[in-house]
């Protein structure tokens, strides 16, 4: 028995899709028949997933890069029919025509089938099938449903099977989510570069387990930040490289049952030129269509770089704590009062999303993990959820960046004087002195300027080790923030 809240979903779409009143067609498959909507593109397929999975009340059409993807498939598939002779060139121009209005953005809301699903995404193919297929049907001048002269699963899916044709519209719907994310990504780290350079020469202390260090700059501080950007946008671009390695031909476990030998190629051929992404046939189908490792590599990539931005988000967060009681070195931007009964109260809103997003992107990765784990045989069935794992981390990750750089890193300033003061009552810059002094002095001196609260550069200077002009040029901000390996090639005359 069909679950109640599924039928009232369903009983609900006939109402609002059906206009003027106009009576529902009838639609008939192995297990029976069904009443359609009159103007609806989907058919009985979609019917029963509507009944069948009335889990999350989203819709595959909440991710269209997927459907674009999808759509891509569709198409490249009927133009390599054409090319080999398994579809006239008449049905194939009507399937091409509809998949084109798929890719422009119309008649997404035709896509209703929830994201999550049993099946390994059969009812999100037939939903393609049928969608493309009476859309088809009525540019040719027929009727919806007319099934006789444009067939969903003997036109539209010809040469083809949920099996190659889901993955494959996941790869190509990815790649554009990637590209789109990188774009976002290469933005933050170019604002976190400029940012750097605006507090070009404000030296600071840096901490290790969150004690004092040694000295350095504000700039390289952010600009560390930049370049772990940059090092996951090489990391994500190549995965985009290996999304392009597809199974499409292989139909149901790989060996290509029902399609023409020459589809695969022609298909790959097509699909590389709709796209203008370098697609390649897996060498493998069978080993192709049962692998699922690209998604690990994705969803792994994507992890790995959002806990590190969420490590920098809670870097920001620190720095700029307070502001009496905290570290007070740079100020975010206030966005929003921060308490409901503590007046002034503003808080670091902006790096926490990111966080809660960080988050939500590693729970996801454990979700794809399990699913990928959980394949059998010739087949994994649990691509749904790996696309809505993949497409939602994706979407919340690119809108945490935008919001992250646009909201928060571009209005950052410098609190110059307390980070001044900070600087010139350090103890830790006599490790700029080990090399010219010894670690057995330094360190007896360090322990005298945190018991007597004494600047060091005083008791240096009094104990005659170092001179005042020596100790001028050694702890000069130039110096400290250049490294312990570049003051002894200095001093060694380098």
């Amino acid at each position: 028995m069909a679950d109640p809240r599924a039928e009232q979903t369903f009983q609900k779409s006939i109402h609002t899709l059906t206009p003027n009143g106009a009576p529902p067609r009838t639609e008939t498959d192995s297990l029976g028949s069904k009443q359609i909507p009159a103007d609806a593109y989907w058919g009985i397929n979609v019917s029963r997933a509507l009944d069948n999975f009335a889990i999350s009340g989203r819709p595959i059409s909440v991710y269209p890069d997927f459907l674009f993807g999808y759509a891509c498939v569709k198409q490249a598939a009927a133009r390599a029919n054409a090319e080999i002779g398994a579809l006239d060139a008449a049905t194939a121009e009507l399937i091409d025509r509809a998949c084109e209005e798929i890719k422009g953005g119309k008649l997404h809301d035709q896509f209703i089938v929830d994201v999550m699903q049993g099946g390994a995404g059969t009812s999100t193919n037939m939903n393609f099938n049928e969608v493309i297929a009476n859309r088809g049907l009525e540019l040719a001048g027929y009727p919806k449903g007319s099934y006789e002269h444009l067939d969903p699963n003997d036109h539209v899916n010809r040469s083809q099977s949920t099996n190659d044709t889901y993955p494959t519209a996941l790869k190509i719907g990815l790649m554009l989510s990637l590209e789109r994310l990188l774009a976002e990504l290469e933005q933050l780290e170019q604002a976190f570069r400029d940012k750097g350079r605006e507090f070009a020469g404000i030296v600071k202390i840096g901490r290790t387990q969150l004690q004092d260090a040694v000295p350095m700059t504000l700039q390289q501080e952010l600009e560390g930040f930049a370049v772990t950007l940059a090092e996951d946008h090489a990391s994500l671009k190549g995965v985009i490289r290996r999304l392009a390695e597809v199974n499409l031909g292989a139909t149901a476990i790989g060996t290509g049952i029902a399609a023409d030998p020459r589809f695969a190629e022609a298909a790959r051929k097509h699909l590389a030129a709709i796209t203008g992404h370098p697609i390649v046939t897996a060498p493998d189908l069978i080993e192709a269509t049962t692998n699922v490792g690209v998604f690990m590599e994705v969803s792994g990539t994507l992890k790995r770089s959002a806990m590190k931005l969420s490590k920098i988000c809670n870097d920001l967060r620190l720095l700029s704590s307070g502001p009496q009681a905290g570290l007070n070195e740079i100020n975010l931007p206030p966005r929003q009062a921060g308490s409901s009964i503590m007046p002034g109260k503003v808080n670091p809103v902006i790096p926490e999303v990111v966080n809660e997003v960080a988050f939500v992107i590693a729970g996801g990765d454990v979700t794809l993990t399990m699913a990928a784990e959980a394949g059998q045989l010739q087949l994994n069935a649990f691509g749904p959820v790996m696309a809505h794992v993949l497409f939602e981390n994706l979407k919340f990750m690119t809108a945490a960046m935008e919001t992250l750089r646009v909201n928060c890193v571009r209005g950052i300033t410098a609190n110059k004087e307390r980070l001044a003061q900070q600087v010139d009552s350090f103890v830790g810059v006599i490790t700029a002195l080990i090399p010219h002094i010894g670690y057995a002095a330094a360190t007896k001196l360090a322990r005298e300027a945190l018991g007597a609260n004494a600047r060091i550069a005083d008791l240096v200077a009094a104990s005659g080790l170092l001179t005042r002009e020596q100790l001028s040029e050694l702890l000069s901000p130039e110096r400290l923030t250049r490294g312990q390996a570049l003051t002894q090639r200095d001093d060694e005359g380098g």
